[in-house]
């Protein structure tokens, strides 16, 4: 066991440990996409939507505005009212919220696909472990976090700063300008800053999922050892399903053994093979193979049939033809039919139990 857990991850991890790891919660997946799939939408969405946003908002504080100087607000209706204008601000902003969390819902079911896992939220003594937390703080995770952090912080104050001192020349012209050109030079300016932020978030979220799908690959590697336990999990241990098969060949062998008595003659040719004969007629079409063999198998069967006075008649070409083209359980083929015919007219002669029985015209 010292051995195994020194041994290096080479392996790529099978189907069944990417599945187990999948039901724990564990894939490959980028917070920083969902993040900026979300942005966007709701960028977009407050660009393409902003005189609708504009009209409805500006309409209803117009009409809070106008009718709150001559309103009275007591203890008794302030509930009222603010469950009133939080009511039409949610209705406003209801498109929006609904884009952003459809998105939201989007971005993550394209990484992983469909996944409910409660495992990451099941208490687990790892995760108030100080031992486990330092080593999770120095972790190349934790420090790719810290990269990004500090790439996304810097990145954000130059793009803002370079935005806001390129349009330094346009703010005192805005001294001339009324509040709706105003407030239209303000989204327009905070509409470019924030997708130029985007397009750099979107290349920075592209770079964090490859590294979680490559550190997810690696962490999910598997020791050699550990693909030969699994594949012993899986597929049986070969020494047990080594015996389950002798055992079933041995249960096979004594089911095939108790026809033998049964049967009206065994062929040979003369000791290598044995094949066991039986016909009724009227109830079967063709002679049928009840037990074949070769080697010890044949001595067995040979020896069965005379301890039960079952005919034991040498016929090297039949024996071999019986051996290869027929089956345990199965009636003889049609090209036998002669050669069969024959052999058991003769055994039949010999006990006495019949007239000569032609193939052709006894055997349906």
């Amino acid at each position: 066991m010292a051995e195994e857990s020194f041994q290096e991850r080479t392996e790529q991890a099978t189907p069944k440990r990417r599945e187990e790891a999948r039901k724990k919660g564990q894939v490959a997946k980028s917070r920083e996409l969902a993040s900026v799939a979300v942005l966007l939408s709701g960028l977009f969405t407050l660009s393409w939507g902003s005189a609708f946003f504009y009209h409805h908002i500006a309409e209803t504080l117009r009409y809070y505005l106008e009718r709150f100087p001559g309103m009275e607000v007591t203890t008794d209706n302030i509930d009222g009212l603010a469950m009133l204008a939080t009511k039409q601000f949610t209705l406003i902003l209801a498109p929006l919220f609904i884009i952003l969390c459809a998105v939201a819902i989007l971005s993550n079911y394209l990484q992983i696909g469909g996944l409910l896992s409660l495992e990451a939220i099941k208490p687990q003594a790892s995760k108030i472990s100080p031992f486990q937390g330092l080593k999770r703080l120095f972790s190349l995770q934790a420090m790719m976090e810290f990269v990004k952090s500090l790439l996304k912080l810097t990145i954000v104050g130059w793009i803002a700063y370079e935005t806001v001192n390129n349009e330094t020349m346009n703010l005192l012209p805005l001294l001339d300008k009324g509040p709706t050109q105003i407030l239209q030079y303000i989204g327009g300016v905070s509409f470019s800053l924030f997708l130029k932020t985007c397009m750099v978030m979107v290349i920075l979220a592209t770079l964090d999922f490859l590294f979680q799908k490559w550190e997810f690959e690696k962490n999910l590697r598997m020791t050699r050892q550990e693909v030969k336990e699994e594949f012993k999990q899986t597929e049986g241990d070969p020494h047990t399903k080594s015996r389950i098969r002798s055992i079933q060949r041995e249960m096979a062998q004594k089911r095939m053994m108790a026809e033998v008595p049964k049967a009206d003659v065994v062929i040979t040719n003369p000791t290598r093979l044995a094949i066991a004969l039986r016909y009724e007629a009227g109830r079967m079409e063709a002679p049928m193979v009840v037990a074949k063999g070769s080697g010890m198998v044949a001595e067995k069967i040979r020896e069965i049939a005379r301890q039960s006075n079952v005919p034991v008649i040498e016929n090297r070409p039949l024996a071999q033809s019986l051996y290869k083209l027929v089956d345990i359980g199965k009636p003889i083929t049609e090209n036998l039919y002669q050669a069969v015919a024959e052999v058991l007219a003769y055994v039949y002669r010999l006990k006495n139990k019949g007239k000569n029985t032609n193939m052709r015209g006894g055997i349906h």
